[in-house]
């Protein structure tokens, strides 16, 4: 099977050779047409934790704080802007968990696949050892998801997935999304304070004093908790993107091998395209019908569409 000019090394870390931006058989169209699932328990259980405190702080808000205001305008403005936020953030959350990271195709380490390559003499590929993969450059395995993931950055229970090349994107925006609704969330519980102790707190809203006051200390400590985790991803993110360098690469100090698209041209290559609003749109490129006229198929770790 090896040659010298096909010579396969079972490594683990990676190596260069194959682009990320090369298509490999069997890799997933487009942006939006797979849907990707890790069946992983505490990644679940993580996700679902993420939904509920999100819907808690909707809750919160909306029937604890914004309904029994007596200012309509006041009432009707930060409700539209925190339920807008939360929508945004738990469809960031949703396309981060269901979007293929960039796995690479398993078992196509084979000498039909490599004949395929046309490799010139002296050339070396790398293949997987975990899941028989030709590894392509800048990927690495996960152990979680049990595939290797091009320019993986970190597995993230809370999103149950890889952050890798397909779905950074939409990481940065829940991290900035729940950022921003966690920030809200925090402004609106202190006016409240401060309105409440200047009146009665029965005519401040429709839950009884003690049920009002534990709802919202309880979230004033969910949103320093989350302002403070999601506002240092998001500058991570923004700083790994912008010096195109991943987590992963950061922590082992790995020499770049291939050419980085720094600062603005490392933005445009992870959002797309020019500086818009698409880049803040969790919903661009989303092909619903495509997705629900789409057959399950399942196999290993996760199932996809």
């Amino acid at each position: 099977m090896q040659s010298s000019a096909h010579r396969l090394r079972d490594v683990e870390q990676h190596h260069p050779l194959l682009g990320g931006e090369e298509e490999l058989e069997g890799t997933p169209p487009g942006d939006g047409e797979r849907v990707w699932f890790i069946q992983d328990g505490c990644g679940m259980v993580c996700a679902f934790m993420t939904w509920f405190l999100v819907l808690y702080a909707d809750f919160v808000v909306t029937f604890v704080m914004l309904l029994p205001s007596k200012n309509f305008w006041y009432s009707l403005i930060n409700g539209v802007a925190f339920n807008c936020l939360a929508v945004l953030a738990l469809t960031s959350h949703l396309r981060t968990m269901l979007t293929d990271p960039g796995a690479v195709p398993k078992g196509n380490a084979t000498k039909e696949y490599m004949d395929s390559l046309q490799l010139k003499p002296g050339e070396v590929i790398y293949k997987c050892p975990k899941c028989c993969s030709i590894k392509p450059e800048r990927a690495h395995h996960c152990s979680i998801c049990k595939r290797c993931i091009r320019k993986m950055d970190h597995h993230c229970p809370w999103v149950n997935n890889c952050v890798g090349e397909n779905n950074q994107r939409f990481f940065v925006l829940f991290t900035m999304y729940i950022a921003l609704i966690s920030t809200h969330a925090l402004i609106l519980s202190g006016f409240q304070f401060f309105t409440c102790v200047k009146v009665q707190w029965s005519e401040c809203s429709d839950f009884s004093p003690p049920v009002a006051v534990m709802l919202m200390i309880f979230l004033c400590l969910e949103g320093l908790l989350f302002l403070t985790f999601t506002a240092v991803m998001f500058g991570t993110q923004i700083h790994s993107i912008c010096n195109d360098e991943t987590e992963i690469e950061r922590l082992k100090n790995e020499k770049p091998t291939w050419e980085r698209r720094v600062r603005w041209e490392g933005m445009k290559t992870v959002f797309g395209g020019q500086p818009s609003l698409l880049w803040i749109n969790p919903f661009a490129g989303l092909r619903l019908r495509r997705l629900l006229m789409t057959r399950t198929r399942r196999g290993g770790p996760e199932f996809s569409v």
